[in-house]
This record gives C-alpha cells, sequence and structure tokens, in this order.
C-alpha cells in the first residue's frame, strides 16, 4: 500500500467508520500452490474496545473459500470513492496529474464457522442491510426448507483482524486554492466524485477550520 504520513485520516476512529461505511471488500488469500485468490462479498465489521472483527459468508466449493481454508491468512480490502484529479484543476503551474482515493488494507485469520453461526450471521447481515428487523426479507420470515437448502451451499465466516493500514489521498498535499479549485471540480462531477468531494473537505477539516 502506499504509505506515506500526510495521506492518512484526521483520527483513527475515520478509519473504522470508513471500513463500516464500505461492507463490500475483497478478500485476497493464496493456494496451496501459490497462486493468489480473491472474492468479493459484503461483510459486517464488529468493533469492541479490544478487537475488530470481520463477519460474512462465502459460497462452498469455491477456489477461493476452499484456498481460505487451507491457508487462513487473508488480506481484505476496503474501497472508497476514487477519481482522477486533472493538472488542469491546479492553482500552480508544471504539476502532474494523480487520482485521489480511499483504502483500507485489513490482515488477520480467517475463521470458518458452524451452522447456528450461519443463521447468526445471515441474521446480523440482512437487518443491516435492510436497514430494520421487521422486512418481509427478514431470514426468520424465510421458510425453513428453503432456508435450509440454501445454508448448505455456502459456509459462514470470521476474521479477527491483527493489522490494518490505510491511504486516504485527498488533495492534503496541495495549497489551499488548489485543494479548493480540485474539490469545486469534483463537486461538479458523478455523484461518486461529489461524495469524494464531501471526504476530501471532512477530512481536511482541521485546515478549513483554523482558515476561516
Amino acid at each position: 500500500m502506499y504509505n506515506v504520513p500526510y495521506f492518512k485520516a484526521l483520527e483513527q476512529k475515520d478509519v473504522l467508520a470508513f471500513m463500516q461505511t464500505h461492507p463490500f471488500v475483497t478478500i485476497c488469500g493464496v493456494t496451496d500452490e501459490g497462486w493468489p485468490v480473491a472474492t468479493q462479498v459484503p461483510v459486517l465489521v464488529n468493533h469492541n474496545e479490544e478487537d475488530i472483527v470481520i463477519t460474512g459468508h462465502l459460497m462452498r466449493k469455491q477456489m477461493h473459500t476452499q484456498a481460505f481454508e487451507k491457508n487462513n491468512k487473508v488480506l481484505i480490502i476496503f474501497q472508497g470513492e476514487h477519481s482522477y484529479v486533472s493538472a488542469s484543476w491546479y492553482t500552480q503551474p508544471l504539476q502532474a496529474s494523480t487520482w485521489n482515493y480511499m483504502a483500507v488494507h485489513a490482515t488477520g485469520y480467517m475463521r470458518m464457522l458452524d451452522e447456528a453461526a450461519l443463521y447468526n450471521v445471515l441474521l446480523q447481515q440482512t437487518r443491516f442491510f435492510e436497514g430494520k428487523a421487521d422486512s418481509i426479507n427478514d431470514v426468520v420470515k424465510i421458510p425453513d426448507d428453503y432456508l435450509k437448502a440454501n445454508m448448505k451451499a455456502i459456509v459462514a465466516f470470521e476474521v479477527k483482524i491483527a493489522a490494518y493500514e490505510h491511504v486516504f489521498k485527498l488533495s492534503q498535499n496541495k495549497d489551499d486554492a488548489t485543494f479548493h479549485s480540485v474539490v469545486q471540480h469534483l463537486q461538479n462531477g458523478t455523484p461518486q466524485q461529489q461524495q469524494l468531494a464531501k471526504e476530501m473537505m471532512d477530512q481536511n477539516r482541521n485546515r478549513l477550520y483554523e482558515n476561516k
């Protein structure tokens, strides 16, 4: 991961919040033969005073699932908003265009869970993503025979995070005039660019406050 001190979150809690609000992740591992494998899945990010634990589920009998079962060290990538940033937006000449983005790389040990835990993971995920417990799609409302048949094809997992690092590359190294110009151009762009502009303002909030 690209690692420089000025492309970091203002506070560590911002990194956890980013992980929790970007739950569609890429999980990477390696096979016994040394080949990399990866898959994309939605997860829940659970946090207490000591640990960050990622939970989700995978399809059985897939190459990546078999690799994770044999080699349980995994990398989980959380990807946020990103965009090309044109040097034509800068107020200072002779500078290179770049790409602004946000990402977290978390490493840990994956553990496959039993059927009872799978039910709980499905229940928690459904309620989290539906946004309510009384949804017609709630797991408790699904017919048992249908639910059990589908549960046979998947396995729940948890990953206790051992370490994580991040990069929030949001024009922190630019002068104030250039920073505001980049924000303005992004605000006039796509929905993703507009969201990136909001993230830039938030992660530069100390500088913006000081310049008021």
